[in-house]
């Protein structure tokens, strides 16, 4: 099983919309720019898509479209979790008919299972599906997490060969660096301690904010372990920024102010960013030679 293709900067894609309905420009204008300054992969169907919003249908087109874009051989990864084992499995069997690469799956939410639960569910989807999966750990969104020993246990099923680690937590990172093969795949899913993680043995980014700074991510990727962190300090407030109301809600903004996206808009209940911190986002991506 090839994983080296995962241990890169790989974007969480928005879903661009306009008037409600998906647009495949403006997506193909992300997707394009997003190449050409040197992203490595995609996850399609992530929270940053807007996922709990998005119809099957509208998830297979838009997976067939980016696949059309960037050819059989660039990773896309599909976002499959869920707080259903048997939807999880239905979906991750879906991710592998239509080619994905990997299925990225969600710590269960709301159900709140315990840690035997939980080392149960993606055991089950490993077992189940013919594809390689990514866990993904988000507490700030799901309110369980996966456990140290539940993340070393799932570490050595066959066909679960990494992590999103999306806590920001440095030293719980490092912790699976050392309790974990070295070839279990490590990927931040926490953009403002992205150059930290690295430096404790991470091997890439599932990241929002390289939408609007896709070469400093991939750049950072290759040589964040030799210390790129003070250059990324700068751009602290501008990724902290992109969080200041949830995800996508500013960075769908972000993009609109790049031109790359004809619309801000999202699907409720989620709602397009408030004026005041818009103006706010604007000014700081102009300080900082995002926007010419």
């Amino acid at each position: 099983m090839q994983t080296e293709i995962f241990k890169t900067t790989i974007t969480a894609l928005i879903t661009p919309f306009l008037n409600q309905k998906v647009d495949y420009e403006s997506l193909e204008n992300l997707v394009k720019h997003q190449i050409l300054n040197g992203v490595g992969g995609f996850v399609i169907n992530g929270t940053t898509a807007e996922s709990p919003t998005l119809e099957q249908e509208e998830v297979v087109q838009i997976f067939n479209f980016v696949r059309s874009l960037v050819g059989k051989d660039f990773p896309l990864v599909l976002g499959t979790g869920s707080n259903s084992t048997l939807k999880t499995i239905k979906d991750s069997k879906l991710a592998k008919e239509l080619g994905a690469d990997a299925a990225l799956v969600v710590v269960p939410y709301y159900n709140k299972p315990p840690q035997r639960g939980l080392v149960k569910h993606f055991t089950a989807v490993a077992e189940n599906v013919e594809l390689p999966i990514l866990l993904y750990n988000v507490p700030g969104r799901t309110i369980t997490s996966l456990s140290m020993d539940s993340i070393i246990e799932l570490s050595k099923v066959k066909n679960i060969i990494g992590i999103k680690e999306a806590s920001g937590n440095i030293a719980f990172a490092q912790e699976i660096y050392a309790k974990c093969s070295k070839d279990f795949i490590l990927l931040s899913g926490d953009d403002g301690t992205y150059v930290d993680f690295l430096g404790v043995g991470g091997t890439g980014v599932i990241s929002v904010a390289s939408h609007i700074m896709p070469l400093h991510f991939a750049n950072w990727t290759k040589n964040g372990r030799n210390n790129d962190s003070i250059e990324f300090s700068k751009y602290k407030n501008l990724i902290d920024l992109l969080f200041i109301e949830a995800n996508p809600i500013p960075v769908k903004k972000a993009l609109q102010f790049l031109g790359i996206i004809k619309s801000a808009e999202l699907r409720l209940p989620l709602i397009e960013l408030e004026s005041a911190l818009g103006a706010k986002l604007k000014t700081e991506m102009m300080r900082m030679s995002i926007i010419k």
